[in-house]
């Protein structure tokens, strides 16, 4: 397929999110108005020798296809980066190590089963989310995030590559407490969002019993999972396993998953109102 060439992908079914009249504002759908101005999908965003070798120490295969709709990923988030801010990193080898490999790395530390429905709180630019849902299209995924403009982009980005994915605008403190939100996921994932005293707040109370909260952490991650221990355990999670990787293989760009196992239901109390105003962002180098 020649660059600038629009991948033959079939087409997609009708918008996944569907919301009754009386949903909170916070809940409808954004109209994706700058996807007729996007430029045209193209390849040569992502590196490939990086990308496949990553994919060798994961131990992870993915089709040509599937690699092909990662590097128009990756062209749409570069493309949409110059009229707001998704990434400072937008280089080809950048992109493919501190997004691509980061977001399927959590396929290798947990076997997510097969027809998960996932939610990705605090999205941004579609990371883990986006990478996760083209490795894996049996996941049924919800895109969660408070500024419409990356929704706006998300929406785009799931009618250009034929994603089923549902981007959802909203703060994961009301999201939550929607009947059909809370406790109803099998995997949530958050990566980059918080520290992992608040982020297991904002996360535990969407996850069913039985599943799973997987937060995406850099280097200093077990030295935050010691002091949200208690919030966690009082949230109804119990910590499974925290599993360290390299993105590189050399034991540089030192980065973790942390696996929570949700055994009880998580109290109305939480997430608390305040918990929003808690959290500082959490930089991953």
């Amino acid at each position: 397929m020649s660059a600038g060439q629009r991948p033959g992908f079939p087409k997609k079914k009708k918008a996944v999110c569907s919301m009754k009249k009386n949903t909170p504002p916070a809940f409808h759908s954004a109209r994706p108005t700058f996807e007729e101005a996007a430029a045209p999908l193209s390849l040569g965003h992502l590196d490939r020798e990086e990308l496949v070798s990553g994919l060798q120490r994961f131990s992870l295969a993915l089709s040509s296809e599937q690699i092909d709709r990662l590097d128009y990923f990756c062209g749409m988030v570069a493309d949409w980066n110059r009229r707001m801010n998704l990434t400072a990193i937008t280089d080809p080898k950048g992109m493919t190590q501190k997004h691509l490999l980061d977001s399927l790395a959590l396929l290798w530390a947990y076997p997510i089963p097969s027809g998960s429905r996932l939610m990705d709180v605090g999205t941004g630019a579609g990371f883990p989310s986006v990478p996760l849902l083209i490795a894996r299209p049996d996941l049924q995924g919800v895109l969660l995030d408070s500024l419409n403009k990356r929704i706006l982009f998300l929406k785009a980005v799931c009618q250009a590559l034929s994603i089923t994915g549902e981007p959802v605008h909203s703060r994961a403190e009301e999201a939550s407490r929607q009947p059909n939100w809370r406790e109803s996921f099998d995997l949530v994932t958050a990566r980059a969002v918080a520290p992992m005293e608040l982020l297991s707040e904002l996360c535990l109370p969407f996850v069913k019993i039985g599943g799973c909260f997987a937060a995406m952490k850099g280097a200093a991650g077990q030295q935050e999972l010691e002091l949200a221990l208690p919030i966690i355990n009082q949230l109804g999670g119990q910590v499974e396993k925290t599993v360290p990787y390299s993105l590189t293989g050399d034991g540089e760009n030192a980065r973790c998953v942390i696996i929570v196992r949700k055994i009880r239901q998580t109290s109305r109390d939480f997430p608390r109102n305040t918990a929003k105003q808690k959290g500082k962002k959490e930089g991953r180098k």
